[in-house]
């Protein structure tokens, strides 16, 4: 199955916390991040997922953010630093690619917060992705 999801980054499982109806998994990236995904109990289920399992962790591009520092007193679960290695901006919007420790994501955000915040090739970033955005596919 071809996604025009971008960002995919493998990764392995460390931990399945299951409710009644969500689990929280967290995986660690190929990179050593750590991630967690907040996914229906079926989906742990129908992929059979467990600590160990191979998968890949998805998220849109316009599910991104980004800010220039690690961001405290936040809900959002995931915060993966990187670098910026491409800035194309467009009449409203741009496309910040940023490289982190074992791949790259891309972000859709607005052409304002690419210059408020100043981005360019190299700068420093971290990417915000809330766990319910977090999509899992079993590899």
């Amino acid at each position: 199955m071809t996604l025009s999801i971008r960002n995919q980054i493998p990764g392995t499982v460390t931990e399945v916390t299951a409710g009644a109806v969500m689990a929280t998994v967290r995986a660690r990236l190929t990179g050593g991040q750590e991630i967690t995904a907040a996914i229906t109990l079926d989906a742990v289920k129908e992929l059979g997922l467990a600590e160990g399992s191979a998968v890949n962790a998805l998220a849109k591009s316009t599910e991104i953010a980004l800010a220039t520092a690690p961001v405290s007193g936040l809900s959002i679960r995931n915060q993966l630093p990187g670098t910026v290695t491409e800035v194309v901006t467009g009449g409203a919007m741009a496309t910040v690619k940023v490289s982190i420790a074992g791949g790259e994501l891309t972000a859709a955000i607005t052409k304002d917060a690419v210059q408020d915040l100043r981005l360019v090739v190299g700068s420093g970033v971290v990417a915000l992705i809330k766990s319910t955005e977090i999509s899992l596919a079993a590899s």
